[in-house]
């Protein structure tokens, strides 16, 4: 992939090298609960390299791998590939520890570790040659705006496209991106394409006011042959009705794709909004305002705003983990009954991550000046919460349109469904 001078400059990425999968015996040792303490032994790690992933635009190297040795990258492999299969819960068990650590670094890995899901509704020939013989587990960002462009040729498709949200190619070895396809004579259809991260540029676009180390960069090729077994229409992740899904019995391979996403994104939100609270409380022990006479900690507001917080951040767990169960479950329904299903799942998980920016905004009007000082981890909690909350899935407004819609008997007035 050659670039302009027009574009902005390459990133220092870091493409897997491979060979540092588990072993046989390491993996068949694996379990969740292994995991779970896996996860919690590198936050500290996470945390103390947090400011240094935010200088750097992307996760640290040392706690990225560290997160590869862990297995943490095993959760959504089918277990016929030696993967986790991991409930809803394990998975935001699993990576709440990491998201209280660091949102960022917690945010690439929760998408890269998701992704995996997306790789078992390809055909079983893709699968098989990456779970199967080549790759246990991908790192792969998917993207799909703006979208691209593919032309059907001779066994596949010639793919070009420059989009937006790579979030994990920073680490990746495949990426997945959407884009049309318009055939002669045919209806246009889009499509999700399979191809490795060394085909694409990486553009080093990522410069944001929040969730600064996801490194979540531009990512560009120019008539790229792709096989035409590594591309799926997008529809059916939508619907979690993929051709290679079908032979898993487990009802996590046919959940719907879009609230899964948004509760794969509520994760770090949900960490950050705990970090904050963390944070603040520790911070009341010892802090007097300016012309006070006492602690912040013995005064009736700081202990209202920190229990009105607390009680906000639990509710809002309580909401996406349910909305996580409940879009397992709904992959059993078809039709109508499915899209109802799947738009009330995404405004309660909405309505969550809005719950979660509204109790660090509550608690921020009252954390002093001091916490907002660059070293301090509470404004970067703030930070990230207020752009993880701009991301589509996130939009309240349109969630809640879209769920109202449905109660009322009128189909959706959007596409991202």
């Amino acid at each position: 992939m050659t670039t302009t001078l027009a574009d902005p400059p390459l990133a220092d990425r870091r493409i897997p090298a491979g060979g540092d999968w588990l072993s046989p015996q390491a993996l068949a040792e694996l379990t969740p609960e292994v995991l779970l303490e896996r996860t919690r032994a590198l936050a500290p790690r996470a945390a103390a390299a947090a400011a240094e992933a935010e200088g750097l635009r992307r996760p640290v190297d040392d706690v990225w791998n560290a997160l590869r040795a862990s297995g943490y990258f095993y959760m959504y492999v089918p277990r016929r590939f030696g993967g986790l299969e991991v409930t809803t819960d394990q998975f935001i068990d699993i990576t709440l520890p990491l998201a209280q650590a660091c949102p960022s670094t917690a945010w690439a890995a929760a998408f890269c570790a998701e992704h995996n899901w997306f790789l078992s509704h390809f055909p079983e020939e893709t699968q098989q040659a990456l779970f199967g013989d080549a790759f246990p587990y991908i790192v792969a960002p998917v993207v799909s705006t703006p979208i691209g462009k593919a032309v059907p040729v001779d066994g596949g498709y010639r793919l070009t496209g420059r989009w937006k949200w790579g979030t994990g190619v920073m680490h990746a070895d495949w990426i997945m991106a959407s884009a049309l396809v318009v055939a002669e004579g045919g209806a246009p259809d889009v499509l999700t394409f399979l191809f490795p991260a060394a085909d694409a540029a990486v553009l080093d676009t990522w410069r944001v006011s929040g969730m600064v180390a996801t490194g979540s960069n531009d990512i560009a090729v120019d008539d790229l042959f792709v096989p035409k077994a590594r591309a799926i229409p997008l529809a059916s992740l939508l619907n979690g009705r993929g051709p290679g899904s079908r032979r898993y019995d487990n009802p996590l391979y046919s959940m719907p794709m879009l609230p899964f996403l948004a509760m794969t994104a509520a994760i770090p939100a949900l960490g950050a909004a705990r970090l904050a609270l963390a944070d603040y409380r520790e911070r009341l022990a010892g802090h007097v305002r300016m012309g006070a006479a006492a602690r912040q900690a013995d005064r009736p507001a700081a202990q209202i705003r920190l229990g009105k917080a607390d009680a906000m951040i639990a509710a809002a767990e309580q909401l996406i983990r349910q909305a996580g169960r409940d879009n397992v479950a709904s992959g059993a329904l078809d039709g109508e009954a499915q899209l109802r299903a799947r738009v009330s799942n995404r405004a309660r998980i909405a309505y969550g991550v809005a719950l979660c920016r509204e109790a660090v905004a509550c608690l921020a009007e009252a954390a002093g000046s001091s916490a907002q000082m660059l070293d301090q981890p509470f404004q970067r909690a703030v930070r990230d919460l207020n752009v993880i909350a701009t991301h589509v899935v996130f939009d309240v407004d349109t969630a809640f349109e879209l769920n109202g819609r449905a109660l009322v008997g009128l189909p959706p007035n959007a596409t991202l469904v």
